[in-house]
């Protein structure tokens, strides 16, 4: 049981049978290849294990190249013969990876898995699997990429991989797993509002959203489950909003048809405009009715656009200047300076590039996005104030949008101090997405909230949310005079530039810890159209997020 031995390496396929032994190969570059005995793998410097009465002292410091090879190749090794208990062993927790191990045969019905290593970097290694899935006599070939990384363990320093669920399958979220079985949702045909059927062939962005779709509208649509395998998710990712998700189609389910709000012309568009740029989202909505015309994101993993909660920065000017407006505090012609700086509760807040405005209107601040000129209306204010504009006017943060796939409705929550101030610009602990703020210009154009909804309600007979008051029309034209304004002589007139008469835009940057650049945000209403989008990393709205929401614009319009 003790003896070890390296072999060759030659082959890069396992396993065999090699003189009374079994020798299982883990193909691909730095990881090499071991023969096993009883379950053990040699190390390829050929030391022996330490006596038991011989304690080492622990062991610090980064991985070495050796660490990370033989630690990959045990795991990898372990999980390809399907010696659970020993590939769990190879990890962090134990628990977690016997469970998704064991599920990956008895639940998603994988087997003949073959791993091959691809090029290590530091402790990064990453791996392809190909295997079967195989079920009540039908099978299919998987094959996919995925990666783990490797780790000192604290207590005896003892190198691990480091357990999550993403290690077996890069959809998976810790608390999720796989299952091949009669899919309990039947698939769905989404067509876009001219009847047209929405693939992600077609629009790379709308994987996230079909399979809101199927989770949502499949028992409703009249079609009959396949068999299939899928991401199953856990109690953290639903409640995050992910959806189940089909990753092999062993055979086709009948699919029912689901009608959306998808404008096709405006989602080529989007699509591409999103393209543009490394990290963008953006959402197109039609004010009068809420419809959804158009939803994107450069990454297709992840609807940041309905889902996303970010810090929506100067955007959010448009929500505190409505209530500075109903409340009679200022007017968009008032004389209100813009100071350099302004304390409040022990923070100093200061103007993008120090700037300031000494003797200029309200509306020359909110054109400018000039902080200040926001921030020192806060000691007239309480805490809840702009809590209860969000709310009572705009539908936001109730957590009760149903725009028929998962969405987060925004977050305002009730801030004090130097926070409330913060939040007043945006910034504290105040988080939006695209779609909020696509429904916050639609309601200054329309004057009323219209939920945004992707499937009308008459399909499942939901009840879309409603803001619990409209503002007055006073209100309403003097937004539209300071938004008018911002989008003709202010910081987005460039990007909206020959889109008059009948506009309005406001641009953001919020700032975000560890990041050189801002998020880059614009929201801007034209006729019946309205949109909003958001460039991370990217810098200032006006030049990131600004041209893609003007293009979507003036393609609707």
């Amino acid at each position: 049981m003790g003896k070890r031995r390296r072999v060759a390496e030659r082959r890069k396929t396992g396993p065999a049978v090699v003189g009374g032994m079994i020798a299982v190969v883990v193909g691909g570059a730095g990881l090499g290849v071991y023969a096993l005995y009883g379950g053990g793998a040699a190390a390829d410097d050929g030391s022996r294990a330490a006596s038991a009465s011989h304690r080492e002292p622990v062991k610090t410091g980064p991985l070495s190249a050796t660490e990370v090879r033989t630690t990959a190749a045990r795991f990898l090794t372990a999980w390809q013969q399907g010696k659970v208990t020993q590939a769990a062993a190879a990890t962090d927790d134990s628990g977690a990876a016997t469970a998704l191990l064991t599920g990956y045969t008895k639940d998603a019905h994988v087997k003949d898995v073959t791993l091959t290593t691809g090029t290590r970097t530091g402790a990064k290694v990453p791996f392809s699997v190909k295997g079967t899935v195989s079920y009540k006599g039908v099978s299919k070939p998987l094959a996919y990429k995925s990666a783990l990384t490797v780790v000192r363990r604290k207590s005896d320093g003892k190198p691990l991989v480091e357990w999550h669920a993403s290690v077996v399958h890069p959809d998976l979220k810790d608390g999720d797993k796989l299952v091949t079985g009669a899919s309990g949702t039947p698939p769905v045909k989404a067509l876009d509002r001219d009847g047209g059927e929405l693939t992600t062939a077609a629009y790379p962005s709308l994987g996230t959203v079909l399979d809101g779709l199927r989770e949502k509208f499949g028992k409703v649509a009249g079609g009959k489950a396949g068999v299939e395998l899928r991401v199953v998710r856990g109690t953290a990712s639903t409640k995050a909003k992910l959806s189940d998700k089909t990753l092999l189609e062993l055979s086709k389910g009948t699919p029912g048809t689901v009608k959306t709000t998808l404008d096709p012309a405006l989602q080529v568009a989007a699509e591409r405009e999103v393209s543009k740029q490394a990290r963008a989202s953006v959402v197109v909505m039609r004010p009068s009715t809420g419809e959804i015309l158009a939803v994107a994101n450069t990454n297709h993993g992840w609807n940041t656009a309905f889902q996303g909660s970010l810090a929506p920065g100067s955007t959010m000017k448009i929500v505190t200047s409505t209530m500075l407006f109903e409340k009679g505090l200022v007017t968009p012609a008032a004389s209100h300076p813009c100071p350099k700086k302004y304390k409040l509760a022990g923070w100093t807040f200061h103007n993008d590039d120090n700037s300031e405005i000494k003797h200029g209107t309200f509306k020359m601040s909110f054109g400018a996005s000039c902080n200040n000129a926001f921030i020192n209306f806060a000691p007239k204010l309480s805490n809840s104030d702009l809590t209860k504009e969000a709310q009572e006017v705009y539908g936001l943060g109730l957590d009760n949008w149903a725009i028929g796939v998962p969405s987060f409705d925004g977050s305002v929550p009730v801030q004090s101090g130097a926070q409330m101030g913060a939040s007043l610009i945006g910034q504290g602990g105040v988080r939006m997405n695209p779609l909020n703020m696509a429904s916050v210009a639609a309601t200054v154009q329309t004057g009323v909230f219209h939920q945004p909804y992707l499937v009308s309600p008459s399909v499942d007979h939901r009840t879309l949310a409603k803001a619990a008051r409209t503002m007055s029309s006073k209100t309403q034209a003097e937004l539209k005079e300071v938004m008018q304004y911002t989008a003709a002589y202010g910081t987005a007139a460039k990007a909206m530039s020959g889109l008059g008469p009948d506009y309005g835009a406001k641009t953001g940057s919020a700032e975000v810890d560890g990041q050189k650049k801002p998020n880059g945000w614009f929201t801007a209403y034209r006729g019946d159209l309205a949109a909003a989008g958001v460039v991370q990393a990217g810098g200032h709205g006006g030049d990131t997020a600004g041209p893609i929401v003007a293009a979507l614009l003036k393609t609707g319009g």
